[in-house]
């Protein structure tokens, strides 16, 4: 049975619930809901596990806030024995448009702490992510509010609906590859 490592990246707290920065966390929750997998409190970050067609994910949400992630996802890849390329991590991403989401099987942090801190632990920038675009939607110096802000009300239904194909690309990533799953994704525009 092939295993796969889920990552979503956040930060711990109600009061990063639901914000742009948060949305690995939302992303990797509605996986495990749609598969019926249970979040439970463990070692470094909130896990659920999940099987569907044959396969095993272990679906974390670091608890180590985001400049640590590279702990909690160090710590499952090797306890769970994932091989790097079966590990998916989910993040937002300022330099891409709301209405889009990209899927790489590997590239650089782009200065986002989370992945930095990933990059660091493993020695290596080569592992599948997921960026979901938040767009540039703020004035300037009021980066770091609107990251850590919740989305506006003419954003909710694009953010749905990514979220929704956010969970297909964590399916079609396990069952169809991350080279199939990257032609469709990334050509996509949601509206």
């Amino acid at each position: 049975m092939s295993k796969f490592l889920i990552v979503g990246l956040g930060n711990i707290g109600s009061e990063y619930a639901h914000t742009r920065h948060n949305i690995g966390f939302d992303v990797v929750q509605e996986f495990a809901l749609k598969h019926g997998g249970l979040f439970m409190n463990s070692r470094m970050a909130d896990v659920a596990e999940v099987k569907w067609k044959g396969k095993i994910f272990i679906c974390i949400k670091p608890t180590t806030y985001m400049n640590l992630s590279g702990k909690a996802f160090r710590y499952w890849m090797d306890k769970e024995k994932v091989a790097i390329e079966n590990t998916l991590t989910i993040v937002d991403d300022l330099a891409i448009p709301l209405s889009k989401l990209r899927m790489r099987s590997s590239g650089s942090s782009g200065g986002h702490n989370g992945l930095s801190d990933i990059e660091l632990m493993l020695g290596t920038d080569k592992y599948p992510k997921l960026r979901f675009g938040i767009g540039s939607n703020f004035p300037k110096g009021m980066q770091v509010e609107y990251v850590l802000g919740k989305w506006f009300p003419e954003e909710i239904t694009v953010v749905k609906n990514k979220i929704t194909a956010s969970v297909e690309a964590i399916e079609n990533f396990a069952t169809i590859g991350i080279e199939r799953t990257m032609n469709l994704i990334n050509k996509t525009e949601f509206t």
